[in-house]
């Protein structure tokens, strides 16, 4: 169906037919490619819930790495090569701890697992979480990263940094403050620092919604959609991780970036977190991956697509901290 006449005509508007239809379709849009079953021959399942339960390594990790994971994987796997079968999950990990370790979760309708073999997390938080359950005892940082500015390419809107978000004539689309860590911890915190965050919000937190009509949308996904609503000219602006602009310019897309000065980046604050859970079936196998994440192979494939290493004493096991 062609919808242009009916916008032209003034049936419709664009900021309707985004409410309604954009967040279904972003949130769908390579849905399957968010949940992958690597196989030690090469071969990548996509969508497969069910490998949740029987897969020889089970990952739910944090969504903005999901680039990286192929090559890591494969580079893993021809280390290991008895680890046959590893299911991968990289969705926004807020949305994993509550939706799907501390409770029964389902994707597409089917069951997922409760008791990945590894959990990671940009927010420590989660893990302290695990920790009071005891689900998770110890964990290691094992990369950085910091925000960026997503724009269109060539940056038409001639925008010079994250003080600029503040402007009346940009539309805006961010990561939502209710399940994507990069903005409920980071995002959030660096308009606030900028005295920004209320104009640029109206304090509303959802996602796939507008947060100020017409201006401001909060997504489902942003690694899919922040770029996406850029390259049709819904969108001027976002923020993303540094590492997104660094895959999307690698993919050839039509965005650039404008990068964040530090400290309002995070990059002080920007963790990657993970550890392994009691829960998990393969506990061994997780062990395994995270003494892999300390290796020189494994923190090049991070860096070639803009994540920051970690230091040999973050890559070192330890407690999780408790709650305070």
């Amino acid at each position: 169906m062609n919808i242009k006449p009916f916008i032209a005509a003034g049936v419709l508007s664009i900021s309707s037919l985004a409410f309604s239809n954009w967040g279904i379709a972003a949130e769908h849009a390579d849905h399957s490619k968010d949940y992958r079953t690597f196989h030690a021959g090469g071969k990548i399942d996509y969508g497969q819930i069910a490998d949740s339960y029987s897969s020889d390594l089970v990952m739910y990790l944090a969504g903005n790495q999901f680039m990286v994971m192929e090559e890591l994987i494969k580079d893993f796997q021809s280390k290991n090569p008895d680890i046959k079968t590893i299911y991968v999950e990289t969705i926004p990990p807020g949305q994993i701890l509550k939706g799907q370790i501390l409770k029964q979760g389902q994707i597409d309708g089917k069951n997922t697992a409760q008791n990945p073999d590894l959990f990671a997390s940009v927010n420590l938080g989660h893990l302290k979480k695990l920790k009071s359950k005891k689900i998770m005892s110890d964990y290691i940082i094992y990369v950085h990263n910091k925000l960026e500015l997503m724009v269109a390419e060539g940056n038409p809107k001639g925008i010079k940094g994250a003080a600029d978000l503040g402007r009346d004539d940009l539309v805006q689309s961010h990561p939502n403050p209710l399940t994507e860590g990069i903005f409920k911890f980071y995002g959030a915190q660096m308009l606030k620092d900028l005295g920004i965050h209320k104009k640029v919000t109206a304090g509303k937190e959802c996602k796939s919604c507008w947060a100020v009509e017409g201006k401001t949308w909060f997504t489902s996904r942003h690694h899919r959609e922040t770029p996406q609503r850029i390259e049709e000219g819904k969108a001027d602006v976002g923020i993303v991780w540094t590492t997104e602009v660094v895959y999307g310019k690698r993919e050839k897309r039509k965005i650039d970036g404008v990068a964040i000065k530090a400290p309002l980046n995070q990059q002080h604050r920007v963790g990657y977190a993970i550890g392994v859970l009691k829960t998990g079936r393969n506990i061994e196998n997780g062990k395994r991956y995270l003494s892999y994440l300390g290796t020189k192979k494994a923190q090049d494939i991070y860096a070639s697509y803009g994540f920051l290493p970690a230091t040999e004493k973050e890559l070192t096991l330890k407690p999780i901290p408790a709650a305070k």
